[in-house]
This record gives C-alpha cells, structure tokens and sequence, in this order.
C-alpha cells in the first residue's frame, strides 16, 4: 500500500508535506490511493464527457472510503485525423499513452486505478499500461454515440464519409451532404457503429476489465454515470482482494476476447490491439489463432457498418454479455475466468439473456459459421493480412483483377475521386504501414469513396495501411512485411493480375516463383526523411503481423 512505502513514518515526512499541498488531510492519506486516468479532452467527441465519467468515478471511490487522484492521458480523435499527415499520429499514440501512464503510476505509488478511456488507441493503450504496471484497475469508457437519423433512417460516420464519395461521384447533390453532415453525429461520444472504439470497449468487457455495459450503455444515458460510480466502488474492492490485471487477462480471457471479437464483427484494428496487450500480458497472440478461433465460431451481429444495427441496439439486447451468453452454447468461451467483479465470468451470465436476435443472432441462426475477421496469406502476405469479412459483400469474398498501384493514400483518393478506378480493379495502397507511414494510416477516405461511388461490389482495397472500423468492402489492410521493410507489395506491378479468395484465407500476386524473387532480389525500398516522434517511433516498431509493437 501506498500508505507504507511514501506516507507513513518520520522518514516520509518530505512525501506528507506535499499531500498537504495538494490539500490531502492525514485522513485522505491514510486511505488507498486511487489514480483515475482521465482522456477528458475537447477535441475528441469521444472524449468531451470524460470529465462527467471522471467526476462519478470520484464519487464511487469516496464512497468507498479511498482518495481519488485524477491524472491525464492524451488522446487523438481518428476521424478528425482521417486522410492526412494527422492520421501517422493515431497509432503511434498507443504507446505514448502505455508509457506515460506507466511512468505517473510508477513515480506515484497507487493503490489502484480506474482507467476512463474511449476512443480508438485510449482504450489499447491503457490496457497495456494496467497489465505492465499491474496493480488493481477496473476501466469504464465514455460509452459510445447515439446513431444520427437522416431521413428518417439510422445512421452513423461511416455513412458520413460514403457521402462525400457519393456527392463527387454526383449521386447526391451538396444540400443533401450538408444535411448528412448535420445529422450524422448527434451527440458525444465514440462513435455509433460496431468501429475501432466500440470494438475495444466491447472487447474490454469481455478480457474482464470492465463492468456489464462499459462497451455499449449510451454516452448520453445517466446509466453510464452510475457505472462510472459503481467502477470506483469496485477498485476498492479489488485493493482489498489484491485482484490485479494480469490475474485477469490471462491467456484464456484473451481467447475469450477473440472469440467475441469474431462473434460482433469487430474492427481489424483489433487484431493490432489485442496482441499487443497479449504482448504486455506475457502471452503470445499471433494470426493463426485467429483463423482458428475464427473458423469455429459463429458471426452473430451486423452492427455499422456491416448492417443497419448500431451501439444503442446492442445495448438494448442485452449487450456484449448477451453475445457471450450465446457463445456459451456451444461451449466457446472459458468461463473459468476471473473478471473486475470479483466474479468468474460463468457467475457474470447468470440469468443473462438475449433481448433480440435480430441484432444479436442465436447460434443457430448466425449470418455465417465463421468469423467476422479473416487472417489471408500467400505469396503477397506471407506474414499475413486483415479483413473484416463480415462487411464484404458475398460477390467481393472471392474477386481477382488488375493491380492500380499508388505509393501512397493521396494519390489512391486522388485517382477514385477522378473516376480513374474501375470496376473488377484491386487497388494498392503500400507505404503506409507501421514504419513506412510511419504510423499505419487508418484508409477510410478511399474505402469509402469506392462505396460511395457504387463500386464496393467490384473493386478491391489492399494496404500495408490498415483500414477505420468504419471502413467495409472487400479491404484487405496489415500486408506483411509491409514495403518498407521490403515486402512483396512494394514490387507490385501496374497491371498485374492479384487473386483474393477470403474463404480461402488466400491473397495472391499472380506472377511466377521465379518472376517474383527476380523483383524481390531487385527491390530497394524507399526512404522517407522523418523527425520528431515519427523517426523514434519508425526505429522501433515491428510488423503490423505482431500488432505493431515496439522492440525495446
């Protein structure tokens, strides 16, 4: 306890006086001290009622007889950085909120934590630092937007972004985008479609790391501030049972939470984030067992942008342990292990129910047998690539046609919005990957303009990138090696012919052995001149194949 190692004894009397300057009574001091790791910020939708969430969580860990100490973490909002230089800055924050949380948690000595994340990289982020510094931590998010309406229909940001490809492709006129745009995002919080954010914090539901609800009750519902209540009465609990993260996200919560993942169609972005939690856990994650969970468990939610469903209809079924209860039938998931409850997640679904299984399918009614994501190989990905295949249309899960090669996501959405990309064409996007970019651009920009467009059924996305939650189509994103380090995407041809077969887990350049070590052997990738945290971060990462990780 923090109590006997910085506050009591003569010794520590230097430490006392500063309490005292923070206005810390002796009673305060003598209590666990609890960090709450605030993302509250005003640039972030997601983010602009952290400081109401963070509030609650004060008064939940008051109540429960700690002293709550808020400290920050940054966050970048990925829709406001979407296609340009500003994206290279969303990934590589993951890290930065791993580290600099670690080092306020180390140089302080709490307690306990309660992390009050919600977009994209917080989530992933924060996670990584609750398991390396691995004291007790419950987390709530935000909770995700509500869903716009325009005319009359439910809909989301992903909508938002096909709009503006619609409107260059002249299927809409621009009063009909400014009323999408003024009605797309109604309210704060992550948003509304099953995307990166959601994915996450419907994800840290089920790794055990948040309360019933955390991933899918409303930003805007008052049930949000009483959770965010109840999760600062909960780390108290955890303090005095000692139930630390890593007693929590054991190997078998991490299957657990790829299983799920695999259930909701959750983003690719997932299968950078949950190895590199795995990673910071001491348990290996790699991309077989993806394709392995991946082919015995059932896809049973459509949320955006795969159908017409959305957060707040997955709240009102029941939510993510309304899925896991679904899962149990036919025996998936290890419900064995502990959670933030102080329960095993077996005592979590007692008298858990599916509330409509027209958002949440049963069993044995999936939208398919197999997973929401797909793991592809071959000679194009030899370490592997990402797709959501749950939000590709039947007739794009197996499509083969001519390569159209851009060393970059300006020049891809520069040549779509120019009526340059064709049907049956396979667009190359390389030089975006984890070093390349660096930072791995989100590719919602040009994936979303090929479906506002009308060309989604006929044309293939493939990137060393990776791709929004937000982002449907037959989008193939994480190709490794990437160019940069010498990939066989950076010898792609104008021209040549590349075969996806998603059942098949395949992704093939159709070009001989002997043509393709010829390219290889000739293959010298290009150099960017970068600075700043970009170069460092360039230095250190690995593949997207292992989740992007730093070596250190």
């Amino acid at each position: 306890m923090i109590k006997d190692t910085i506050v009591n004894g003569p010794g520590n009397a230097a430490h006392r006086s500063l309490y005292h300057a923070l206005g810390l009574t002796k009673e305060e001091q003598q209590r666990p001290l609890i960090g709450i790791v605030s993302s509250y910020n005003e640039i972030v939708p997601g983010h602009m009622n952290l400081d109401k969430i963070v509030n609650a969580v004060k008064l939940g860990v008051a109540m429960a007889g700690g002293t709550p100490i808020v400290f920050p973490a940054i966050a970048v909002c990925d829709g406001i950085a979407m296609g340009h230089e500003g994206m290279k800055y969303s990934l590589v924050t993951r890290d930065l909120i791993a580290d600099s949380t670690e080092a306020m948690i180390r140089a302080h000595g709490f307690d306990g934590l309660v992390m009050v994340p919600n977009c994209d990289k917080n989530v992933p982020g924060l996670l990584m630092a609750a398991a390396r510094v691995n004291i007790p931590t419950v987390f709530v998010s935000g909770g995700p937007m509500l869903a716009g309406r325009v005319d009359g229909k439910k809909t989301s940001l992903s909508s938002m972004f096909e709009a503006v490809g619609a409107f260059a492709a002249g299927k809409i006129d621009e009063k009909q985008l400014t009323v999408c745009e003024e009605n797309t995002c109604p309210t704060c919080g992550s948003c509304s479609g099953m995307y990166t954010a959601n994915s996450m914090n419907c994800l840290t539901e089920v790794l055990g790391m948040g309360l019933k609800g955390n991933g899918t009750i409303p930003a805007v519902y008052s049930a949000r501030i009483e959770l965010a209540k109840h999760a600062g009465m909960q780390v108290m609990e955890l303090v005095k049972k000692n139930i630390r993260p890593r007693d929590i996200m054991t190997e078998a919560a991490i299957r657990n939470a790829l299983t799920a993942d695999m259930a909701l169609g959750c983003s690719t972005n997932s299968m950078l984030h949950l190895p590199a939690i795995a990673n910071e856990c001491g348990v290996v994650l790699n991309l077989d067992i993806a394709n392995e969970i991946s082919a015995k468990t059932p896809n049973l939610c459509h949320l955006a942008p795969a159908g017409p469903t959305y957060m707040e209809d997955l709240n009102e079924a029941g939510g993510v342990y309304a899925v896991l209860k679904e899962l149990t039938k036919l025996g998936l998931l290890d419900t064995s292990v502990m959670t933030v409850t102080g329960k095993t997640l077996e005592e979590n679904l007692a008298g858990v129910i599916n509330k409509d299984t027209s958002v949440i399918r049963t069993v044995e009614n999936p939208y398919s047998a197999t997973g929401g994501i797909a793991v592809l190989r071959g000679n194009l990905a030899p370490e592997g690539s990402v797709v959501k295949r749950s939000a590709v249309l039947p007739e794009m899960l197996v499509h083969e046609g001519p390569a159209r090669v851009f060393e970059c996501e300006e020049d891809a959405m520069a040549a779509i919005m120019a009526g340059k990309i064709h049907a049956g064409d396979v667009v190359v996007i390389r030089y975006e990957g984890p070093k390349g970019g660096p930072g791995m651009r989100e590719m919602l920009n040009p994936t979303s303009a090929i479906m506002g467009q009308g060309l989604g059924n006929s044309v293939a996305l493939i990137t060393d990138g990776r791709f929004s939650g937000a982002t449907r189509g037959a989008c193939i994103g994480h190709v490794s090696p990437e160019a940069a380090s010498g990939g066989a995407i950076g010898i792609v041809q104008e021209g040549d012919i590349i075969s996806i077969d998603i059942p098949g887990n395949r992704l093939e350049l159709k070009i001989s052995d002997e043509e393709l070590q010829s390219r290889l052997a000739a293959f010298q990738p290009k150099k960017k001149e970068l600075s700043g945290y970009l170069k460092r971060y360039a230095a250190l990462v690995s593949s997207g194949a292992t989740g992007a990780i730093l070596n250190v």
